[in-house]
């Protein structure tokens, strides 16, 4: 169901049922919930078939906007809030998690080639052969798009012989984005696993409790939360900047 003047989505070039990573699939991303939201059910996907699987979180989270639903954390308290939350995410999912430690908000501010070195490094050592990461100039948050650039310059430094897969999340809109990139190049079917995407999500309370109780409210309003709730439960799909450049 698609909610009303809002297009079906195009049909992704390649959509797998299976992992892609054999070596280490590693998602490297600005936020705590941002490998929930967008990467959940691949990174189930692949350690249900024994791949190991890193998060890579560049930073706490802690500026963030949302506090819980009621109210249980402030300004104080929310890095170690969210730092609590991601851990169970993490253990939900069976997967590592490295915390890089930047401020969140200030990705932008950071000297793009060691941030592009620290992740190199994560890359290197896990031998990884997918990377996920956000897709630069369409992350609409400042983080979203450094840590995407980063991560591209991470990636592109590797010999093309022995470069992993670079796989980009758009979060810029979706019909928009399209228009102008095409399709998306990999689709992975992901219903499989959409409780433990769910159990993911969840986990991060402070910032999506207020979201999950709008939708049980199943309010004709927000219908459209419904929607892009179980059609990423149902698939993830990214665009290929392996070989390609942004654009």
């Amino acid at each position: 169901m698609s909610t009303p003047n809002e297009s079906q989505p195009l049909p992704a070039k390649q959509v797998f049922d299976a992992p892609v990573a054999h070596e280490h699939l590693v998602v490297v991303l600005a936020h705590p919930d941002d490998e929930a939201f967008g990467t959940a059910g691949t990174l189930a996907m692949h350690r249900a078939a024994g791949v190991p699987a890193t998060f890579v979180c560049a930073t706490y989270g802690d500026m963030g906007r949302n506090h819980g639903q009621p109210f249980f954390a402030n300004r104080e308290t929310l890095r170690d809030v969210r730092e609590r939350e991601l851990q169970n995410a993490a253990d939900a999912l069976d997967i590592e998690l490295v915390l890089l430690g930047h401020r969140d908000k200030t990705l932008e501010f950071e000297d793009a080639g060691s941030v592009a070195d620290r992740i190199a490094h994560e890359l290197m050592q896990r031998k990884a052969d997918v990377v996920i990461s956000f897709y630069p100039g369409r992350g609409v948050h400042p983080d979203h798009d450094a840590i995407g650039e980063a991560t591209y310059a991470a990636v592109h430094r590797f010999d093309e012989n022995n470069r992993p897969k670079l796989w980009a999340i758009t979060v810029t809109d979706r019909e928009e984005t399209e228009a102008a990139l095409g399709a998306p190049d990999v689709e992975m079917n992901v219903a499989a696993y959409r409780h433990l995407k769910r159990a993911a999500l969840e986990a991060h309370a402070s910032q999506t409790k207020a979201m999950f109780d709008r939708i049980a409210r199943d309010d004709p309003a927000d219908a459209h939360l419904k929607e892009r709730l179980e059609r990423g439960e149902r698939a993830e799909r990214f665009y290929d900047l392996t070989f390609a450049a942004p654009r």
